[in-house]
Formats: C-alpha cells, sequence, structure tokens
C-alpha cells in the first residue's frame, strides 16, 4: 500500500490514541518495515478475545508488510504488572510463567502470520542487566514521576501498600522496548503510562523514540468490566467452537456493535450497512449471528463455525424461546447468586419456594437446558436466557 494516508487510516481504525501521529506518518513515507511491537505477560494460560484486540492490530501491521515482533514477558511476569491495580499484583513463578508462554505461543499465530512474527522473551535483556544494570535503570526515573501514574497515584493517596518491585515495571517495560529497537509499540489504554517510558528511555539510548498506539480495553460479555477470566467474563480464543458462538449470542445488542468494530475483521463500510439494516428493522440477533460465524471462523473453521451456527439455531430458533424477552440485570453477592434468588428477583416466579418446586417440576431451563438442582448458582458476569414454564422468559445478567 503506497498510499500513506491510507495506511495511517487503517491502522488507526478502532485505536483511542496514536502518539504521535505524525510521527508515525514519516516513518511510513521512508518505505521501510517497521519494528512493532507488542508485549504480553503470559499470567493465564490461556488469550481471551480481550487480548486479540491488539493481536488484531498487529495482524494489520503485517498486512502492510511491517515487521511484528511479539513479545512475551516471561521476565516482567515475575515482577507483575500492576496497571489497573488497586492492590500489588502476584508475581507468577518461573514454572508458571513457562507453560503459560507455551500456549501463548500457539494460540497467537491463530490470527498472525507466523512467518512474518518474531517471537521475543524478554528475560533474554532482562536477566543480562544484572543488578547493577537494573539500578542504572532505575536511576533514570524518579520515585515523583512514576507517582504521576494514575494507579500508583490512587493507591498512594488511599495509603495502600506499594511495593519497590512495582515501580520497576513500567522501566522494564520501556526497555524492552530499547532492547527491541521498537519503532511502534501497541497497548491497552491502560498501558499508557508505561509505553511513554518507552519512548523517554529510546531518546536517552540514542533511539528514535517509538510511536505510541493505544487500544481501547474490550468490555467482557457483561457489558461493564473488563475482560478477564477471573471475572468470569471473557471468551476464550482456545474455547469450543459451540461455547464460543454461545457466549458470543449472550452479548446485548449495543455491546454487539463494540464487538464488530473491536474483533471483526469486516471494512467499516460493511459494518456501518450492518448498523443501518438493524435500525431499519432487521433483527439485531441475525446480524450477532453474522459476528458470532466469523469469529469462531477465526479460531477454528468454517465448518465448525456452521455447525455451532446449526446447534444454536436448534435450541434457540427452532425452539419455544421467543424473539423478544425482559433484559434483567440482578445484584450478585460474593461474585454470585443462587438460582431460587435469580428466578425470584427477575420476576419469574413469585417466592423461592415457588421457584424450588418449579425447578423441582423440572420446568425451569437455563439457555435451554433443563435444571434440576436446586442449589446451582450464577456467576456475575453472564448472562443466560431462563426459562420458567412455557411461556415465561427473561434474559438474565448477573452482574
Amino acid at each position: 500500500m503506497t498510499d500513506y494516508s491510507e495506511a495511517l487510516e487503517y491502522i488507526g481504525r478502532g485505536a483511542e490514541e496514536i502518539i504521535q501521529r505524525e510521527e508515525l506518518l514519516n516513518k511510513l513515507k521512508r518505505g521501510k518495515a517497521l519494528r512493532v511491537k507488542t508485549g504480553f505477560d503470559p499470567t493465564a494460560p490461556d488469550l481471551h478475545l480481550g487480548h486479540t484486540v491488539l493481536i488484531n492490530k498487529m495482524r494489520h501491521f503485517q498486512e502492510l508488510g511491517h515487521h511484528v515482533m511479539f513479545l512475551i514477558g516471561d521476565f516482567t511476569g515475575m515482577i507483575g504488572d500492576p496497571s489497573g491495580k488497586n492492590v500489588t499484583r502476584k508475581a507468577l513463578s518461573r514454572e508458571e510463567i513457562a507453560e503459560n508462554a507455551k500456549t501463548y505461543q500457539e494460540q497467537v499465530f491463530k490470527i498472525l502470520d507466523p512467518d512474518k512474527t518474531e517471537i521475543c522473551f524478554n528475560s533474554s535483556w532482562g536477566e543480562e542487566l544484572g543488578s547493577v544494570g537494573m539500578i542504572k535503570l532505575a536511576a533514570r526515573y524518579t520515585v515523583a514521576r512514576m507517582l504521576e501514574r494514575d494507579d500508583f497515584k490512587k493507591r498512594y493517596a488511599s495509603n495502600q501498600p506499594i511495593s519497590i518491585h512495582e515501580l520497576l515495571y513500567p522501566l522494564m517495560q520501556g526497555y524492552d522496548s530499547v532492547a527491541m529497537r521498537a519503532d511502534v509499540e501497541l497497548g491497552g489504554t491502560d498501558q499508557k503510562f508505561n509505553l511513554l517510558v518507552g519512548r523517554e528511555l529510546q531518546k536517552e539510548h540514542g533511539q528514535e523514540p517509538q510511536v505510541i498506539l493505544t487500544m481501547p480495553i474490550l468490555e467482557g460479555l457483561d457489558g461493564v468490566q473488563k475482560m478477564s477470566k477471573s471475572l468470569g467474563n471473557y471468551v476464550g480464543i482456545d474455547e469450543a467452537p459451540a461455547d464460543m458462538y454461545g457466549k458470543l449470542m449472550s452479548i446485548s445488542d449495543d455491546l454487539m456493535w463494540r464487538y464488530f468494530e473491536l474483533l471483526s475483521f469486516r471494512p467499516l463500510f460493511e459494518i456501518s450497512a450492518l448498523k443501518k439494516a438493524t435500525a431499519e428493522g432487521q433483527n439485531p440477533r441475525d446480524i450477532k449471528m453474522q459476528l458470532a460465524h466469523e469469529i469462531v471462523t477465526r479460531f477454528h473453521g468454517k465448518q465448525q463455525a456452521d455447525l455451532a451456527e446449526e446447534g444454536f439455531i436448534s435450541r434457540f430458533r427452532h425452539g419455544a424461546v421467543p424473539d423478544e424477552m425482559p433484559d434483567i440485570e440482578i445484584p450478585a453477592v460474593d461474585g454470585k447468586l443462587p438460582l431460587g434468588q435469580v428466578l425470584k428477583q427477575a420476576g419469574l416466579t413469585p417466592s423461592t419456594s415457588e421457584a424450588f418446586r418449579m425447578i423441582a417440576q423440572g420446568a425451569v431451563r437455563i439457555d435451554s437446558e433443563r435444571v434440576s438442582e436446586r442449589d446451582i448458582e450464577l456467576l456475575a458476569g453472564h448472562t443466560h436466557v431462563i426459562q420458567v414454564g412455557k411461556r415465561k422468559f427473561a434474559r438474565v445478567s448477573v452482574k
């Protein structure tokens, strides 16, 4: 692509911020492949769709002919990224890091071209720093500047502990950019401070500072909190096709457009056409099915996506589940809520005793599956279609 403004527009699709846009344009005009860096600490064994917002953007750079570097933070992962945390994050062991890093390498190539991707590990230069190198690196930033970071500032103001090792994390992430000679670094909006540290450290090392491109944080299935495995509101990219399809169909109609923007590879004009069709009366469910099919196809192939869609249609469209039903939010208690309480608070039964009676009679279904145990608990962050009897339905979100 020789139209640099067009390339810049493509790169900027869905981005929250580009620092500095003019610098990126100048880099593109040189006609050389840019060194594009994105780092992930392997803090969990699986990637989810929230991670793929950045990986999709890496793919965009690959399509434009640039050199993509997928950094696995096996060194920084042992520190623990404090970004967005109001408590000290638990550092992982070397063994946990190694195991998680292995699955990351396997999963990332479901999106990226393996022939055009360089896998890097920051232990290869982080461990070489040694104690002397770490002290020299720490001397480049003041505590006052570190406390400008929003999460540190809030924790300090509320007298919550901040461990010394947490202050090293932004420095190490910034040093990664020096070691990798990055031209561009991608990150979530919660990483902005760390990305800016990379620019500063590159200047001090005589390098041209990297351009920063931040991407929005993808909301989970609940549409409120960021997608996270610990919150249970995630869609794992290694999940079974039917589970992935069903989870995507459970998101709200409003959240669907957010997912289209950040996860779909469709051109923007096609997404605009889908929005217009919905505004003119097309059922949002049918549009959502297109999104679910696209995502499942990406990770499991078209045949599996077709089967997942057929299964969904068989369970929901050809059953007694109506197109329209009330959307109800119910607060959780300690992250969960007993089914009897859910049915009562959703107005599906007048009391918990009636709820138990309906369960015992086999008259209660969750996502078209009959339930028979009265002690079932629904977890926060999930949305379910609940049916009581033949005619009572509700789409219930436990928050």
